[in-house]
């Protein structure tokens, strides 16, 4: 049963709750993707609800605080952040993702209410809407690239973030960019179709053309990135196996005050040379247990593909397990 507070915030100003809450209730909105909570208000009365008791208590504490700022400062989405990030550090560190019952995450788009399939995809939902960089590691057909693409979707429709930035590493059995056809986008749009399919599917083939067209939805090659900082984005980096180190130390580094990153990738398709260690793999031993990053490992038995795909990726790992004891 979920747990509620109700509680007034005090003087009832107008001008005041409404530089709180910020337009279209965008900054509660925010709150509540950060804390795990849900929010309503009638005026300077607020409920705060959630399945954690903690979360709440941290919520309406939160709510008071930024009650006081309030008074003094014009609020926009960066002094949330910013706000969220100091509140966070005073905190006891949060449980490792894979320790917890995550919230439910519905995601909303074209063709309706979008929701995890089993637990993992429910974990990393939530990871993504809780962490700012989010790292979704596992076999192919696990909805890994499907998911963030759909937060992406998501926050841009919410006005979250102001532009969805998708990153691709072009290393696919040797070909090289110089070859391909065509202007940048015409080049590295073949490596990005999984992406677009998924755009197309939430947004549709028209609306999509014309995010393109404004730079609200923009293709990047990995190797494009250095230099860059990423604000008020929804950065999506795929096919993270392929990147070496160094790209994935340039990339992680981009991140800038309101955006949000998800790294994905499959240790067990790795296309780099033998000798070059793959920039997923080190991220994962560098970065586990590293506050505001999430992991979330998937299985075989995540795979929402044809049943067959599942029993093959079972069969490949355990063939690569007998090798290695052998």
């Amino acid at each position: 049963m979920p747990i509620q507070r109700d509680f007034t915030l005090d003087p009832a100003d107008t001008e005041r709750l409404a530089n709180l809450a910020g337009p279209f209730d965008a900054h509660l909105r925010l709150i509540e993707l950060r804390l795990g909570v849900e929010i309503a208000n009638r005026g300077n009365v607020f409920r705060v609800s959630g399945d954690d008791e903690h979360a709440v208590a941290q919520a309406e504490r939160f709510l008071r605080q930024l009650h006081d700022d309030a008074a003094d400062e014009a609020l926009d989405e960066h002094a949330i952040h910013l706000r969220l990030g100091a509140f966070a550090g005073d905190e006891p560190a949060p449980v490792a993702v894979g320790d917890y019952a995550p919230q439910d995450v519905a995601v909303r788009v074209k063709r309706g209410t979008l929701r995890g399939r089993g637990d993992n995809q429910r974990k990393y939902l939530h990871a993504i809407a809780t962490h700012d960089i989010n790292f979704g590691v596992g076999p192919a057909g696990t909805g890994k690239t499907f998911l963030a693409v759909a937060m992406a979707v998501d926050a841009l429709n919410q006005s979250r973030v102001q532009r969805v930035i998708l990153v691709r590493p072009a290393v696919e059995a040797g070909e090289k960019l110089g070859f391909l056809p065509g202007d940048l986008t015409q080049k590295v749009d073949p490596y990005l179709r999984p992406l677009y399919d998924a755009l197309y599917e939430m947004l549709g083939v028209e609306k999509v053309a014309r995010l393109l067209e404004r730079n609200v939805i923009e293709i990047a090659p990995l190797a494009y990135m250095r230099g860059r900082t990423l604000n008020d984005a929804f950065v999506i980096l795929d096919e993270a196996q392929n990147t070496s180190i160094e790209q994935m130390k340039m990339f992680l580094t981009r991140l800038g005050f309101g955006s949000t990153a998800v790294i994905t990738g499959d240790l067990t398709q790795i296309d780099l040379p033998k000798h070059q260690k793959s920039g997923l793999k080190d991220a994962v031993e560098v970065l586990r247990g590293v506050e505001g990053v999430s992991f979330t490992f998937f299985e075989a038995r995540d795979v929402v593909r044809h049943p067959l795909v599942a029993r093959i990726v079972n069969a490949y790992e355990a063939r690569d397990a007998a090798n290695g004891q052998a």
